[in-house]
């Protein structure tokens, strides 16, 4: 909650380094996904949470999980 205060009554920038993605849902206007270091998807919740390269990085592919 503090977060998100800060961010929207005072307007910070505020960068959160976080592997829990509902309190990167709750806190975050814009998400980047980085795969080993490397930047694979950057847009809202919604658009990094369904893009493929993301899922495929963190879950894996069909063929990889039938393995």
């Amino acid at each position: 909650k503090l977060v998100g205060r800060l961010r929207d009554d005072i307007g910070l920038t505020i960068i959160v380094i976080e592997h829990d993605m509902r309190l990167v849902k709750g806190v975050s206007d814009r998400v980047v996904a980085l795969d080993y270091g490397k930047k694979i998807a950057e847009g809202t919740y919604s658009e990094v949470a369904s893009d493929q390269h993301v899922i495929e990085a963190y879950l894996g592919t069909r063929q990889e999980n039938a393995s």
